[in-house]
């Protein structure tokens, strides 16, 4: 039947291409009415139009000269538009939108032209039919070119838009004597409020980099309620700022609990600062905090707060001394077994507790009969009260916890 109906395809197809350039204005006219993203200058309209036009070629072409969709390819107007479109950093959603709703228009622009000519209703319904699903077909096979074509641009242009706003920031970062107003300019963005600096990171590898660093900066975005200023530095690395008037809010157990259900992301917040001094030392915290969830691997921390490891990003650059201090302090309490450590972080929330069982039981959700034992045990490990030698004790156990050291001479990592 496809056969017999040919002709007629061919007919209509050639009554359209008479009247191709109204078409296209309208066409062109209604995806400027229609999507927002089609509001363009004069330059690149001109590229629309062209793009526009282009694709009813194609189309038409194929209709007329039975040329196989094995054969089609995005046409070159329309590869750049795409291009252009994400350059722009317009959605590709509207993108795919205009072809979709150009090729309704399409459709009924041949529905028209058939009512126009001598056929039975039965040749009508089968003209229209091949028609629509050749048509279909081209979009279909156009539109997975121009998914290739965006996504790739938009790949090529963050990256080149990335290193610059990276180099930006670096100088900003590191040079002592930029003022205020001369790194607000470079930035294009005030430095004025409050800031809060994060690093996200993946392992090498990772399938989808682009797209896991984006979640993550998404997922900070939402625990601070506030859009996140972000830069990726290299195919593992992003670094984002959060930043508004008043002192930013992060939500740590609900980043913690997002950054769960992508087990490959890594991420590092600093503390909270203000105007040019805080945009950097609230990313040189962040960065201290990243160094000791690099150093402690093995601890498996998603979710690394600078205000959590402040004193152990200290002690990072020094783990064998550290280690030697701790184990003299703590002596067996240091054993790498789940009763010491136990004991270790009863006495630690013992002491932050003020000497209060009550307040430490009520902390560690358990009889204070239970804290007073594994207090007392720990006292009989350690060879004197608790509340002896008090604040080395304290810092030996936060490194204990922190850094994740042990009596089996392991370096953490």
């Amino acid at each position: 039947m496809s056969a017999s109906v040919d002709p007629i395809v061919r007919d209509v197809a050639g009554r359209i291409k008479a009247d191709l350039e109204p078409l296209t204005v309208e066409m062109t006219s209604m995806f400027t009415e229609v999507i927002p993203e089609f509001r363009h200058d004069s330059e690149v309209r001109r590229l629309m139009v062209a793009s526009t036009s282009s694709n009813l070629v194609a189309i038409l072409d194929m209709l007329t000269l039975s040329i196989s969709l094995d054969d089609i390819t995005v046409p070159p107007a329309a590869a750049e538009y795409a291009r252009r479109f994400a350059q722009h950093d317009l959605s590709l959603e509207a993108l795919l939108r205009a072809y979709r709703l150009g090729e309704h228009m399409f459709l009924q622009q041949a529905m028209t032209t058939l009512r126009g000519s001598e056929r039975t209703a039965d040749e009508a319904l089968v003209t229209m039919s091949r028609i629509a699903l050749l048509v279909n077909s081209y979009i279909d096979q156009i539109i997975e070119g121009i998914i290739d074509i965006y996504e790739a641009e938009r790949r090529r242009w963050d990256a080149r838009s990335d290193a610059t706003r990276a180099a930006q920031i670096r100088a900003v970062l590191d040079t002592d004597e930029l003022d205020l107003a001369s790194a607000e300019q470079m930035l294009a963005t005030s430095l004025r409020g409050w800031h809060l600096a994060a690093i996200i990171w993946i392992p090498p590898g990772s399938p989808d980099p682009g797209g896991l660093l984006r979640a993550g900066a998404a997922m900070l975005s939402a625990a601070t309620g506030k859009s996140a200023l972000t830069v990726t530095v290299d195919e593992q690395n992003c670094w984002a700022w959060i930043s508004s008037t008043g002192k930013p809010t992060l939500d740590a157990g609900r980043l913690d609990s997002e950054l769960r259900t992508r087990p490959a992301l890594r991420m590092a917040v600093g503390e909270p600062g203000t105007g040019l001094d805080g945009f950097r030392r609230t990313f040189h915290d962040a960065q201290r905090a990243r160094g000791v969830a690099i150093a402690t691997t093995h601890l498996d921390r998603q979710l690394t707060l600078h205000s959590r490891v402040a004193l152990a990003s200290l002690l990072i650059d020094h783990l064998a001394d550290v280690r030697t201090f701790a184990h003299r302090v703590l002596g067996d309490l240091m054993r790498d077994d789940e009763a010491t450590a136990r004991l270790r972080e009863t006495v630690q929330i013992f002491l932050d507790a003020r000497g209060s069982f009550t307040d430490a039981a009520t902390r560690m959700h358990v009889h204070k009969n239970t804290v007073h034992y594994r207090v007392r045990k720990a006292e009989d490990i350690l060879g004197h009260p608790v509340t002896e030698n008090r604040l080395e004790l304290e810092v030996a156990l936060l490194a204990c916890a922190q850094l994740g050291l042990d009596s089996t001479g392991r370096r953490p990592g």
